[in-house]
């Protein structure tokens, strides 16, 4: 498998800006363990000792929010030449020329803060790719990555569904979704070379939705106002994921690989 596609061979491999670990998020009955699942920006194009990193710590599943015409631009990248990591394309949104319904509205000025609508669209919309995601993070083998091109919005709608699932409180759904806001600068830095012909593809200014999505500070809103809306319209906010086929079994079986109680080592034993 080639690193890239043949059209962005020239495309620069960096380290990630956005990647980091669920572990120790609160959750009911404990915390998220650490080293079970990543979240993270573009995976497509790191650079090969972060790829050599992830899987010397047990990276074995990537599981990619990104649209076909995203992938076709960068392929897998260094990690697709790891025989010990499987790759999930697992697309949130359709290709992105072709769905009005699910990316921003350019009339809003691409901006961060109004995304919360968004967010609520790709819930309804694409709630069977969200509940085939938390099947994978269910089921795989040693530390799962998911990520789409930012590690923001997608990828935020994802941990988001996994928190809820496992019993993290709002507030909690919130703080995390949040702790992107100190990379903005870094993955728009970072993501250039990539959104430039995605751009071009929705007939979008790079330079002028990136001045407009950073106008203003990041705001954790489009989060809590998602979870707020789930609730009144369903009264529970993973209603639509519920009726997708996620079961009371699928979450057992999250909680059971994921939820560290104050009482155990990290490994899962209990302390001494």
């Amino acid at each position: 498998m080639t690193t890239l596609s043949p059209a962005a061979a020239d495309l620069p491999l960096t380290a990630p800006v956005n990647l980091r670990d669920l572990g120790g998020v609160p959750v009911a009955g404990g915390t998220v363990r650490p080293g079970v699942v990543l979240r993270a920006d573009d995976l497509s194009t790191v650079d090969q000792g972060t790829a050599d990193r992830l899987v010397a710590d047990g990276l074995r599943a990537v599981v990619d929010l990104r649209s076909t015409f995203e992938v076709g631009l960068t392929g897998r990248g260094p990690l697709g030449r790891e025989a010990a990591v499987t790759f999930h394309h697992v697309p949130f949104l359709a290709d992105l020329a072709d769905d009005g319904q699910t990316r921003p509205d350019p009339g809003s000025g691409w901006d961060q803060s109004t995304f919360g609508p968004m967010y609520l669209r790709m819930v309804e919309g694409a709630a069977p790719q969200v509940v085939t995601a938390l099947a994978i993070v269910a089921h795989s083998p040693g530390t799962v990555a998911f990520h789409c091109a930012a590690g923001q919005d997608r990828t935020g709608v994802l941990a988001a569904a996994l928190l809820l699932a496992l019993g993290a409180g709002t507030d909690d759904v919130v703080a995390e979704y949040a702790r992107t806001g100190a990379n903005s600068a870094a993955i728009q830095q970072r993501l250039a070379p990539v959104l430039a012909p995605l751009m071009a593809q929705l007939g979008v200014d790079l330079d002028a939705a990136a001045r407009a999505a950073v106008r203003t500070e990041f705001s954790p809103e489009p989060m809590r106002w998602l979870v707020a809306t789930l609730t009144e319209r369903y009264g529970d906010p993973l209603a639509p994921l519920r009726a997708a086929g996620l079961t009371d079994g699928l979450v057992a079986r999250l909680r059971e690989r994921l939820v560290l109680a104050p009482d155990a080592a990290p490994d899962g034993s209990d302390v001494a």
